[in-house]
């Protein structure tokens, strides 16, 4: 199948500016020409001098977590997973999210329905099961717990492997690799959504952290690390994990350190936004909601630090069930205190260095995936428009398809 895209002022990621009018031909899923002259498609979009955009990429997403109801979420079988995520992933591919890193949680079930054509879903690189310690961030279990027979057991959910020690941390590493992971994901501080962990403990150590360091560098992949304090943050850092999510409390000497270290950031700010708005209402807990003020209040000074000490920063929302129709809110927030080109650059520059989809994804050239966003507003111009993508968007495309249109 051919789709031929006419009259549409095409975005350059190389220059992260628009290169003016060309005709984008799609065959069987990919890009073959940029200036298809008069070739005719099966499927042929006048962009009418609108903006065409490579898909939006969502470097931290979760399908897994469904509901910010945990104690529903503890509940639910496969099929109520299933009818959820499938609704889910749907939704975001209409947002414009082409694709996304799925940063925890058993996804088996949905990628095996969506290469069957049963559901649609962006493109997903996926970490798996989270790996966390007992009382970790990634022990969702908040009920009692017998003393486990012997130090090196493992338990696990449909979220997370909870591994201790060095030798267990590894088992869970092989055992995610096996499954195919794409890349591995630890915990080590307090997080917003885990029941029992202060955010300010440090989770996991050293020796730990080189244990999945080592075995995903020898997967020729790395390890990501949930993190919001400094201390966390270096000891992740200084032990080889090559990026970190969240970050909101990072100081400026750490952020200096994740410079020198290469190592990535991926801020999710919208995600505290929408649990301190609706939380209370979905039953978020007391607690979590207490927790949640305090990584609110210092999401954008976390940009300017990161931004003033030249960490590169990845785009992430990490919207949890109910809330994830505040997505692209994220490009509103981060419009505060980032230019619109720096916002650009960390969804199509540093996403698919994450994403591992380097000249695939991000871009609009010859070789790479048809996924395209054609909306009304020049996002150079006000890319906080883009938070509302019902009436600015007015194609998605996913592989040359088109996956939704407006009705304007």
């Amino acid at each position: 199948m051919r789709t031929v895209i006419r009259n549409g002022q095409v975005f350059d990621t190389a220059s992260l500016d628009f290169a003016g009018e060309r005709t984008v031909v799609i065959e069987d899923g990919r890009i073959v020409d940029m200036d298809g002259g008069q070739v005719r498609g099966d499927q042929d979009i006048d962009a009418g001098g609108a903006y065409v955009m490579p898909g939006f990429i969502d470097s931290h997403v979760h399908f897994r977590l469904m509901t910010l109801n945990f104690r529903r979420l503890a509940s639910c079988t496969e099929v109520e997973f299933g009818i959820v995520m499938a609704q889910l992933s749907r939704r975001m591919l209409e947002r414009g999210f082409t694709s996304v890193r799925d940063t925890g949680g058993d996804l088996r079930g949905l990628l095996r329905a969506v290469s069957y054509g049963w559901s649609k879903a962006p493109r997903v690189v996926k970490s798996g099961l989270m790996i966390s310690q007992t009382g970790g961030h990634g022990d969702i279990d908040g009920s009692e717990r017998a003393v486990p027979e012997c130090g090196c057991e493992m338990l696990h959910s449909a979220f997370s492997i909870i591994a201790d020690g060095p030798d267990a941390v590894r088992k869970a590493a092989r055992h995610l690799l096996r499954d195919g992971s794409d890349f591995l994901k630890i915990h080590v501080s307090g997080g917003v959504a885990s029941p029992r962990d202060p955010m300010d403990c440090m989770q996991y150590t050293p020796a730990e952290i080189e244990a999945a360091v080592v075995e995903a560098r020898n997967r020729r992949t790395y390890v990501t690390a949930h993190a919001y304090y400094p201390d966390a943050i270096r000891m992740a850092v200084e032990n080889g994990v090559a990026c970190i999510e969240h970050g909101n409390l990072i100081d400026a000497p750490t952020a200096r350190l994740m410079a020198e270290k290469g190592a990535v950031l991926v801020p999710t700010l919208v995600t505290y936004s929408a649990m301190g708005e609706m939380g209370e209402r979905l039953g978020l807990p007391k607690a979590n909601l207490d927790k949640n003020k305090v990584v609110l209040a210092s999401g954008l000074e976390s940009l300017q630090i990161a931004k003033a000490a030249g960490v590169e920063m990845a785009f992430g929302t990490d919207l949890i069930g109910e809330t994830q129709t505040w997505q692209n809110r994220e490009f509103a927030i981060r419009a505060e205190v980032l230019s619109a080109r720096e916002i650009l650059h960390s969804m199509y520059v540093t996403g698919p260095r994450l994403l591992r989809k380097e000249g695939e994804v991000g871009v609009l050239a010859p070789g790479a995936m048809g996924d395209v966003v054609i909306t009304a507003i020049n996002p150079l111009d006000d890319i906080a428009a883009l938070a509302n993508p019902d009436r600015v968007l007015s194609y998605v495309l996913k592989g040359g398809e088109v996956v939704w249109q407006s009705e304007g």
